[in-house]
């Protein structure tokens, strides 16, 4: 576990599923304390112990709720996940729906990506300098900024990359210093301007 920034954690995971690490949050200094895709660290559930608990669990995508559950059942933590992905949870695995726009609880963000799955959000927390949370839309690997490969964005991948352009370039009227990823470690610090950089790259290519 990893204070990035005060009252922001850190940690990565590896996932059984796909075959690599995945990285999760736990924003202890919102107000409640929220978590963010998150998985069971390796020091466990008790690491939470003595902390102030999450009550609330974002999804920025409906195949990132990981191990959600297990955080609902220790801390009464409710799920969430945009309306557009509640299709594939059950009575086994409660998830609340939000929509893009909302102000969820914590003074968090939900904003509209899409594109890639009608449930794709961003999460924005203004605290700490602004804090920007992607999920699939974007990954970092290798320290750089990237799309996902091109055989997981469907028949048209130019198409979603173009729309993933300009989404992100309308996030870009948020103030944010940090960025934060599923798939890849946190940029902390000059997050925004990383972003630009990326999308201006992108745009050349």
């Amino acid at each position: 576990m990893e204070e990035i920034l005060p009252g922001l954690f850190h940690w990565t995971t590896f996932h059984e599923g796909i075959g690599e690490d995945v990285h999760s949050y736990y924003v202890a200094a919102a107000d409640p304390p929220v978590l963010i895709d998150p998985r069971v660290p390796e020091d466990g559930l008790e690491w939470f112990r003595g902390r102030p608990p999450p009550a609330h669990v974002f999804l920025t995508n409906r195949l990132h709720y990981r191990h959600s559950d297990a955080f609902g059942k220790s801390f009464r933590a409710t799920v969430w996940c945009h309306r557009a992905g509640l299709h594939h949870f059950d009575r086994k695995r409660p998830v609340r729906g939000f929509e893009h726009g909302d102000s969820l609880p914590g003074g968090v963000r939900a904003l509209e990506v899409g594109v890639l799955c009608p449930e794709e959000t961003a999460l924005y927390w203004p605290e700490r300098g602004g804090v920007l949370s992607i999920g699939d839309a974007i990954v970092r690997l290798d320290g750089a900024l990237g799309f996902v490969p091109d055989g997981l964005m469907g028949d048209d991948p130019e198409g979603v990359k173009r729309g993933l352009r300009g989404i992100f370039r309308r996030h870009l009227a948020l103030e944010f210093d940090t960025l934060l990823f599923a798939h890849g470690a946190p940029w902390v610090g000059h997050g925004k301007a990383a972003l630009a950089g990326f999308l201006a790259l992108a745009d050349d290519a």
